[in-house]
């Protein structure tokens, strides 16, 4: 047994001194400070430390193609970033190319989990409805695979009709799981694009013209109407306005069970990088938007609108960027960002407006853990839960490169940003697998780790 002593533990409810006593992967004790524990060999000095539960990012790409690009890193890279930046835990995405059923991707990416060097999760999704999909979900469900991904945009790869949206939000409804959408009209963008493309700015500069506001937050209505008329829960990744959160902050009111993501860069970068250099680095979807809309969703965020914060992480390298730098249309999607996720977060809302910690924990590895049906065994501190901690140097102050960084690309997009706030020690499952920003081991250790049925009822209040 080992036991972390000296630091603040920090809880999503509450935070204070104490000592977390581990029993191999699992924490078995929260103690006061200093208390005695019988069958303690190995204790771990936190003094002046904060004392975190391992991230949990619901929302990362690994290895994900997309028309005619993949982005870089397998799970073995993704993962020993992850855990760099202090996430023990991904949820990864299967998405079926073009023709392929949902079931045979899902299994084809939980087959790589085992290479990883943290533990993962997995969502599915689903393009197109037909009689096999209630069965498709149903086996999903049963291998722990409960969230389902659709998209209102991307049309003639993996955009969704609302009749599919519709059938496979009451399906999921069902198998103790829930859908998650990433909204945009498509009918809106693709007249945005046409329309710029026409006048010559289709190009990566003038990416927040071809991809507008109002795209989301239509899109966003349309779908909570549909979750509205079948009771069923509905999460939305990545909302990049105050309009959409308050859309699903209104609906929560109605009763409907709906949850906000947004994610590291759409609460601090903003649009003015497109008119800098190497515009083409910024571009993802839904795009950046203006300073003043940035600051107004992070203000949800400290409000408490605001489920939780993914990275919506796409390892991209500039090469791919650049290939079609001239046409958004044709070019890949994200940005790399699970290394950066926490540390970011960290430093612009806890210690640069004020965030408390446990807020922090809240929206990085509790709730995260929670809408993905991985709570209390991921996302927490409490007797039970595996023993994923970060031990955390709030003080301490570092300035982003890429050359700093382990993310499979060449550039990050917050190259140059001044942070405070940084993971010490990282430990997966009871293992020190991060110490003074080295790698203890390179030898995959990670999980898959299977959703339970959630009890929608009794989350709803997240």
């Amino acid at each position: 047994m080992k036991a972390i002593r000296g630091g603040t533990v920090v809880e999503s409810t509450w935070s204070g001194p104490a000592d977390v006593v581990i029993d191999g992967e699992t924490i078995v004790a929260v103690t006061a400070p200093g208390a005695p524990t019988h069958g303690v060999t190995e204790e771990i000095d936190a003094t002046g430390k904060l004392v975190l539960p391992g991230g949990v990012d619901p929302h990362c790409h690994v290895g994900f193609t997309s028309g005619e690009f993949t982005s870089l890193d397998r799970y073995p890279e993704c993962t020993a970033a992850a855990l760099f930046g202090a996430t023990t835990t991904i949820v990864d995405f299967a998405i079926p190319r073009p023709g392929a059923r949902p079931l045979d991707a899902a299994r084809e990416q939980l087959a790589k989990i085992p290479a990883g060097l943290c533990d993962a999760a997995l969502h599915g999704c689903v393009v197109d409805w037909d009689e096999s999909v209630p069965m498709q979900l149903r086996h999903m469900a049963d291998a722990g695979i409960r969230t389902i991904k659709m998209f209102t945009t991307y049309a003639g790869e993996s955009m969704a009709d609302e009749h599919t949206i519709l059938n496979t939000m009451r399906a999921t409804r069902d198998l103790g799981g829930m859908v998650l959408i990433h909204c945009e009209s498509d009918a809106i963008v693709v007249d945005a694009q046409n329309r710029c493309a026409a006048i010559g700015t289709v190009d990566a500069g003038h990416m927040a013209d071809t991809r507008p506001e109002l795209a989301e937050t239509s899109s966003v209505a349309a779908i909570l109407a549909i979750a509205e008329s079948q009771q069923a829960p509905v999460y939305f990744v990545h909302q990049s306005t105050p309009d959409a959160v308050d859309l699903v902050v209104d609906a929560r009111k109605r009763g409907v069970v709906a949850f906000t993501e947004t994610v590291a860069h759409h609460l601090t970068l903003d649009d003015s990088r497109y008119a800098q250099d190497d515009p083409e680095r910024f571009v993802c979807c839904p795009p950046l938007r203006r300073r003043d809309v940035v600051d107004e969703l992070g203000s949800r965020l400290l409000l408490g609108s605001v489920t939780t914060v993914g990275s919506d992480h796409c390892c991209y390298d500039t090469r791919q960027k650049q290939k079609h730098q001239h046409d958004v249309r044709a070019m890949p999607n994200g940005l790399p960002g699970v290394e950066t996720r926490l540390p970011v977060i960290f430093s612009r809302f806890v210690n640069d407006l004020g965030m408390s910690p446990s807020r922090f924990v809240e929206v990085t590895a509790t709730n995260p853990a929670i809408t993905n049906g991985l709570y209390p065994r991921k996302g927490s501190l409490l007797p039970g839960s595996d023993a994923d901690i970060a031990i955390w140097d709030a003080d301490r102050e570092w300035v982003v490169t890429r050359a700093g960084l382990h993310m499979a690309t060449d550039y990050t997009p917050y190259e140059g940003m001044r942070l405070r706030g940084r993971p010490e020690q990282v430990f997966l499952r009871g293992e020190l697998v991060i110490a003074d920003g080295e790698l203890v081991s390179d030898v995959p250790r990670g999980r898959y780790v299977p959703a339970a049925p959630m009890d929608f009822a009794s989350i709803r209040a997240i």
